[in-house]
């Protein structure tokens, strides 16, 4: 239970208890799970009022055990156990009182919430009454005798008739705490529990609306259709606008990704092939290459990053992004080891959650390495020649993959099953296919190995996630910080800190 609701509910059995309702105040107190000390004596105090002292001795031995400290506890329990008639028990808790005040002649419970001072001399007092009933009459003397001294005006009349009594083998009643009294939450803290308006309601002074009667913080204004568009000051050159994300980034210094589909207002894109841009109202830098103009995009695909701004209308229907008449055609470029195309797919019956006809877009990035001889460097037409080939065999042969709806695992793809899990995986009519080559790190050497000391989890696209006790195969250093290297079949760079160097030798493939 949160702090401020157990002051709430304490604060309504004192007011409860204090109009003479002691069930109600009971049931308040009781409905408080797990009650501390102060509560249960409060209960205590309650049961008593009520004429019930075996309930009171359960709340007074709930409060010690909750408060083993707690003086006016064991003398409140040292009342009720003469009331039962348990004489010894009673005179056990009136010593354990005196000694938790720990010679101090007396305690001021009122910073605790109980407006009532238990003084020493009262715990003796108290004392003698016990042993009275034990018929200790001797004891109950010295006992007397002991509560002069620690009574600050001296011998009193009241001790002079209590010993008077004693000598005559009369019974004393005991003290106890006045009826009445409970401990009480902090008047501040009672003060508190309602929520106060310090700055009252505003007052609309001039507004352009006829019979504005708005109480906000500034007057109703007329509301211009649709998306907020970014002022002419925030472009900073021509290709600034609104850029649709392709896959998952994780930025610097942000714990935050930036989802796959989520729309980013571009302000600037460097030569370096970064762009500058905003997303969910932070500013940020991500690689130009993962970013497509939102002209593309179908608005009604949008379910998260900034809204498309009303003047730009999208098309009705998705476009191919590039459509080659073979892997390796005419539109690789001399440097491309990889390729990435969308299909068109119509889905077949039984396939997706409508029955539109409405294609599903199966973007396939695939990615090979040609191996080329030294100080032989192929003509441009030989090395379109060689990635067509290389290309074709890869269709073949490749380990294909796809990422799951969520970005985070890839899933093989090795027979019909696997196939129609992978078909379950579409989000919004879109499916990401990866075909890697099986041979494409044959002929890379492994510099050394390395074993896991802690998990990595792939935190990109290019990461390497691995499992505590795997053994990692070195490829390259990227820098004193990151390494590349293999394992369970894959390629990726991790942070040098989560291995350690293993005794395995160097391994040449």
């Amino acid at each position: 239970m949160a702090y401020r609701e157990l002051v709430r509910r304490w604060h309504q059995g004192v007011l409860a208890a204090d109009g003479g309702d002691w069930d109600g105040a009971l049931a308040i107190f009781g409905g408080i799970p797990e009650p501390p000390a102060r509560i249960c004596f409060n209960m205590g105090c309650a049961q008593l009022l009520a004429g019930r002292p075996g309930e009171a001795l359960r709340a007074f031995s709930e409060t010690i055990a909750k408060d083993n400290s707690l003086a006016v506890g064991f003398f409140q329990r040292g009342l009720v156990h003469l009331q039962l008639e348990m004489y010894e028990e009673a005179l056990s808790d009136y010593h354990m009182a005196f000694s938790h005040l720990r010679k101090n002649p007396f305690i001021d419970y009122k910073q605790l919430g109980l407006r009532h001072i238990l003084y020493a001399w009262e715990v003796l007092y108290s004392t003698a009454a016990a042993q009275c009933r034990l018929q200790q009459w001797q004891e109950a003397r010295v006992t007397l005798d002991k509560a002069v001294v620690w009574r600050p005006e001296g011998r009193t009349a009241i001790l002079d008739l209590a010993l008077e009594r004693v000598q005559d083998h009369l019974f004393l009643e005991p003290m106890q705490v006045p009826l009445g009294e409970f401990f009480r939450p902090r008047k501040k803290e009672v003060e508190q529990l309602d929520s106060k308006d310090f700055l009252g309601k505003p007052k609309v002074i001039s507004s352009i609306i006829p019979n504005d009667e708005y109480i906000g913080f500034e007057p109703l204004r007329p509301q211009k259709q649709g998306f907020y568009e970014p002022s002419a000051d925030a472009l900073q050159d021509s290709e600034s606008g609104y850029y649709r994300v392709l896959s998952r980034y994780y930025p610097e210094d942000s714990e935050s990704a930036v989802k796959a589909s989520s729309l980013v207002f571009v302000l600037a894109r460097g030569a370096d092939g970064w762009a500058t841009a905003i997303h969910d109202g932070l500013k940020l830098r991500i690689p130009s290459s993962l970013l497509e103009p939102a002209s593309k995009m179908d608005k009604w695909k949008i379910s998260n990053g900034i809204p498309l701004p009303p003047a730009q209308v999208p098309p009705s229907r998705l476009h191919v992004k590039q459509k080659p008449d073979s892997p390796g055609g005419e539109n690789a470029s001399a440097n491309d080891t990889s390729v990435q195309t969308d299909f068109k797919i119509p889905l077949t019956p039984g396939e997706g959650s409508s029955g539109t006809d409405r294609p599903v877009v199966l973007q396939a990035r695939c990615e090979c390495t040609v191996v080329l001889r030294a100080g032989e460097l192929p003509s441009l037409p030989a090395l379109r020649a060689l990635l067509r080939q290389r290309f074709g065999q890869q269709a073949e042969r490749g380990k294909l993959s796809y990422r799951h709806s969520d970005g985070k695992e890839l899933g093989a793809v090795s027979g019909e099953e696997d196939l129609g899990k992978m078909w379950q995986q579409l989000t919004d009519g879109r499916l990401t296919l990866c075909c890697e080559d099986s041979d494409s790190h044959l002929g890379r050497p492994v510099l050394y190995r390395m074993l896991a000391q802690h998990s990595y989890p792939a935190q990109g696209p290019g990461d390497l996630e691995f499992s505590k006790g795997d053994v990692l195969d070195i490829l390259s250093e990227v820098n004193e910080d990151w390494l590349e290297g293999r394992c369970n079949g894959k390629t990726g760079i991790f942070p040098k800190c989560f291995a350690a160097p293993t005794s395995c030798g160097a391994v040449f493939l």
